[in-house]
């Protein structure tokens, strides 16, 4: 029985760890080769009709610390939803609650860290926010945040005015619960960017923060949070920051940079370890940090774009290449030549970097981050066998042979390309 109703999640576990292939086996039947392999991550799981191994394996890319501990979780969720199901007649009750909730289950585990008292809560909170985030106000949509921490209040107070933030006391505090929003004020002074609820574990909201900074940084540092980061690394061990986002989905954020995104009816999970895994090698550590802040940026606010890291001599580059954006203008060539050899640093440090990636046609950098080209179109008819779909699928594609590739689709989804075929795949 847990190998059919495993069927029913497979889809959706696959997903969410980037495309990896996900299954479970008996463990007296499993063999060596199951749970061996470049990259493979077992777990075993034990239920009343008999031990089983959920396996994970992923062909190119290792998994990071996070989605290891991530899919042990998954497995005691599983464990647990599985257990409570006692006869065959229940099975396709349990298929439909292990589709509804493992994943709401698991992250809900996840961020407990070692309180477990407080899994009901933070479940509770999810669900609330997930309702809030089909609801939109006067044509926007609603946007709003809360920051867990797990130091006492005296201490996180203290840690808020290291960080020019305005911390604002809420007397008496304020339980989470159903009504909490019925007034629009919640979501709307409180907006989840350079405001947030203030909660501890036990989902009592003592106050409100507010960023003094938040209005200074660029486009990339804004949609990544990264006020909220700093903020969550004094707030305890444990602590995580959950909100809506202006593409209303959720994002629960836990430190030092891992982010959940609910996204579409699914959750995801984006690791940068898993990029810089990716990218190790072939793009200097610091310009990669920022590209991959800058990739995140451009799948939130949903614009599609083409990253080439090129590892070949540019004249190699050059025969794939078919035209420009701009054409033969001499004013688009001008332009490119302003920002040309500029490292991904400088560019988003000027604010151009976002701009520049958002434009149509591929962007192109060295291994040590300078822009070699922008507005680059690609000849796919060099490279036939590799049509695999879309213009900027197949495009992803043959550029992937110059190196390593990262596509952004204008709904969403990251994949990184490598050797004329995707690896990984977000969101």
């Amino acid at each position: 029985m847990p190998q059919r109703v495993f069927e029913t999640i497979r889809t959706g576990l696959e997903a969410f760890w980037g495309g990896a292939t996900a299954d479970i086996f008996r463990h007296d039947e499993i063999s060596r080769a199951d749970t061996k392999g470049r990259h493979t991550f077992a777990k075993k799981i034990k239920t009343d009709v008999g031990d089983y191994v959920f396996v994970l394996k992923r062909g190119d890319l290792p998994f990071s610390e996070t989605e290891k501990k991530f899919g042990e979780e998954l497995a005691g969720a599983f464990q647990v939803l599985f257990n409570g199901f006692k006869k065959d007649e229940y099975a396709a009750h349990y298929r439909t609650a292990l589709l509804a909730s493992l994943m709401d289950v698991t992250i809900a585990q996840y961020l407990r860290h070692e309180h477990r008292r407080a899994f009901w809560s933070i479940q509770r909170l999810i669900q609330l926010l997930k309702n809030l985030s089909y609801q939109r106000y006067e044509g926007t949509p609603v946007t709003t945040g809360f920051i867990i921490y797990r130091h006492q209040l005296q201490k996180f107070r203290a840690a808020c005015n290291s960080l020019d933030c305005t911390w604002k006391d809420f007397k008496p505090n304020v339980s989470i619960s159903p009504g909490f929003f019925k007034s629009p004020l919640t979501y709307r002074l409180i907006d989840g960017l350079g405001t947030y609820f203030m909660s501890n574990i036990n989902m009592r909201v003592t106050g409100m923060v507010k960023f003094g900074n938040y209005g200074q940084h660029d486009a990339v540092d804004r949609l990544t949070n990264r006020d909220t980061f700093s903020l969550l690394k004094k707030a305890g061990s444990g602590a995580f920051a959950v909100d809506i986002n202006i593409s209303s989905e959720l994002e629960i954020k836990t430190c030092p940079d891992k982010i959940f995104i609910w996204r579409k009816g699914s959750w995801s999970l984006f690791d940068p370890n898993v990029f810089r895994s990716f990218l190790a090698g072939h793009l200097d550590a610091k310009e990669a940090e920022l590209l991959i802040l800058t990739v995140y940026s451009l799948s939130k606010i949903r614009h599609g774009t083409i990253v080439l890291i090129c590892d070949t001599e540019t004249q190699d580059l050059d025969k794939l290449k078919k035209g420009s954006v701009g054409g033969n203008d001499s004013l688009s060539r001008l332009l490119i030549d302003q920002v040309k050899d500029l490292k991904i640093s400088r560019l988003k440090e000027s604010g151009q970097l976002i701009r520049i990636l958002s434009s149509d046609g591929m962007t192109v950098f060295n291994n040590n981050g300078e822009l070699v080209d922008t507005g680059f179109i690609i000849d796919t008819s060099k490279t036939p066998d590799l049509v695999a779909g879309g213009g900027r699928t197949t495009a992803a594609s043959a550029a992937s042979l110059c190196g390593k590739v990262i596509k952004v689709s204008e709904d969403g989804p990251i994949e990184l390309y490598e050797k004329g075929r995707v690896i990984y795949t977000f969101g």
